[in-house]
C-alpha cells in the first residue's frame, strides 16, 4: 500500500500571551512513500516527524493538506477504520495481560464483517508472535519482559491485524546499544518477511541509515532532503544535511575560494575549484583526513582515540567551526605520538563539500 501526503501542514495554536502566534510543526508536506518500503522520518527533536506519523495514523487532523493510501482519501478517516499498525516509543502494553492477551486484544476488537471466530484470532496471535520469535514468553506479563521482548510483543501486536501500513514512532529509544542494534535487524527482516510498507521515525541517523529503504530527512517542519541513505549522506543539499548524517559529524571550517583553490586559513588544501572567488563553509567528513606529514592542513592535536580497528584524531583549528575529528586505520603511522602538538593533514576530494555562507545550500564544484 503506497502513502501519498499531498501539501500536508500542521499549525498548533500558540501558549500563554502568544495564543495568536500559530506554530507550524509540519510544514507543506509532500512525498509519495512506496509500496511495500521502509522509509525512515528522520530530524532532531521538534522537527515534525511524530507530528507527521500521527496525522498519517488519524491521531491528529491535518491544518491543510491530504493524506492517500493508495487512491483512497483518508485524510478524515477515524484511525481505526485506516488499516494501520502502531508502535509507540513506550510499547504501551497493557500490564494486567499476559503477551497472548496483549497480541490478541486487537482482534477482539473487530466488529461486522471483519470480526473472527475464536480460533481464527487464536491463529493470528500465535502466527505473529513466531514472526517477532517469542512464542515461549505467551504467557508472561509484560513486567517479565525484557526491553527488547516488550518490543517485540508490541510489533506482534500491531502486526496481528494485518495492517496496510506499519508505523513505528521511535521504537528502539528505550533500549540499550546492543539490544538497539538487534532490534533494528529484526525489524527489518520483519519488514522484509511481510512486506508491509513501514514509516519509521527516529532521531538517531545510524538506525535509519542501517535499515531504511529511503531516508526523508526534516528540520523545523521542513522537508530536507529525500533519497536513499548512502546517496544522502555523499550529497547532501546543503549544511544541516550535511551536519546531521554521519558519526562521527561533518567537520566544518571557514574557508574561502580564491584563484580556483580552496583555504583554509593560509592553508591551500585543495585546486582545480571551478568557481569565482568568494567565502564559503568546507564541510569535510571524517574520514576524508588522510595524515601526512607534507600535507597542507595543519591542527592542533588534542588526543588519539583508538577504537578497535579504527583511530579518532580529535583536533583543533582556529577556522574550525566545531572539533576537527579525524577517522582513519589505525596501523596509520604517520598519526604520531601524543605528545606531539600537531598534526598535518592532506584531503580527500571526494569527502569535501561547499556550502554557500549565508544560505548554507550546497556548491558543487
Amino acid at each position: 500500500m503506497k502513502v501519498v501526503l499531498k501539501n500536508l501542514t500542521k499549525k498548533f495554536p500558540g501558549a500563554g500571551r502568544n495564543k495568536n502566534d500559530s506554530v507550524i510543526a509540519v510544514n507543506n508536506f509532500n512525498f509519495e512513500i512506496p509500496d511495500g518500503k521502509l522509509v525512515g522520518l528522520l530530524g532532531p527533536s521538534g522537527c515534525g516527524k511524530s507530528t507527521a506519523l500521527n496525522m498519517i495514523c488519524g491521531l491528529l487532523k491535518p491544518t491543510e493538506g491530504k493524506i492517500f493510501f493508495g487512491d483512497e482519501d483518508v485524510t478524515n478517516t477515524e484511525p481505526e477504520d485506516r488499516g494501520v499498525g502502531m508502535v509507540f516509543q513506550n510499547y504501551a502494553l497493557y500490564p494486567h495481560l499476559n503477551v497472548r492477551q496483549n497480541i490478541l486484544f486487537p482482534l477482539q476488537n473487530f466488529k461486522g464483517k471483519d470480526k473472527l471466530s475464536k480460533e481464527e484470532m487464536l491463529k493470528r496471535t500465535d502466527e505473529a508472535a513466531r514472526l517477532v520469535q517469542i512464542e515461549s514468553l505467551m504467557d508472561r506479563k509484560p513486567s517479565e519482559l525484557s526491553g527488547g521482548q516488550q518490543q517485540r510483543v508490541a510489533i506482534a501486536r500491531a502486526l496481528v491485524k494485518r495492517p496496510k501500513v506499519l508505523l513505528l514512532d521511535e521504537p528502539l529509544s528505550n533500549l540499550d546499544a546492543r539490544l538497539r542494534l538487534q532490534t533494528r535487524e529484526k525489524i527489518r527482516n520483519i519488514q522484509t518477511a511481510t512486506g508491509i510498507t513501514t514509516i519509521f521515525v527516529t532521531h538517531d541517523q545510524e538506525e535509519a541509515m542501517s535499515i531504511c529503504d529511503v531516508i526523508v530527512v526534516m528540520n523545523h517542519g521542513i522537508i530536507q532532503q529525500i533519497g536513499k541513505p548512502q546517496e544522502v549522506y555523499d550529497n547532501p543539499l546543503n549544511l544541516f544535511v550535511a551536519k546531521f548524517l554521519g558519526t562521527p559529524p561533518v567537520n566544518v571550517f571557514k574557508g574561502k575560494i580564491r584563484n580556483g583553490s580552496l583555504y583554509i586559513g593560509e592553508a591551500n588544501v585543495l585546486g582545480g575549484i571551478s568557481m569565482p572567488d568568494r567565502d564559503v563553509y568546507i564541510g569535510i567528513r571524517p574520514e576524508g583526513f588522510l595524515a601526512d606529514k607534507d600535507g597542507p592542513l595543519e591542527c592542533s592535536l588534542e588526543r588519539i582515540q583508538i577504537m578497535g580497528r579504527d583511530v579518532t584524531v580529535v583536533a583543533s583549528h582556529k577556522e574550525a567551526v566545531d572539533t576537527v575529528r579525524a577517522v582513519m586505520a589505525s596501523d596509520n603511522d604517520l598519526l604520531g605520538e601524543k605528545s606531539d602538538k600537531y598534526i598535518r593533514f592532506s584531503i580527500k576530494p571526494k569527502k569535501v563539500y561547499l556550502f554557500d555562507r549565508k544560505s548554507e545550500e550546497r556548491l558543487k564544484f
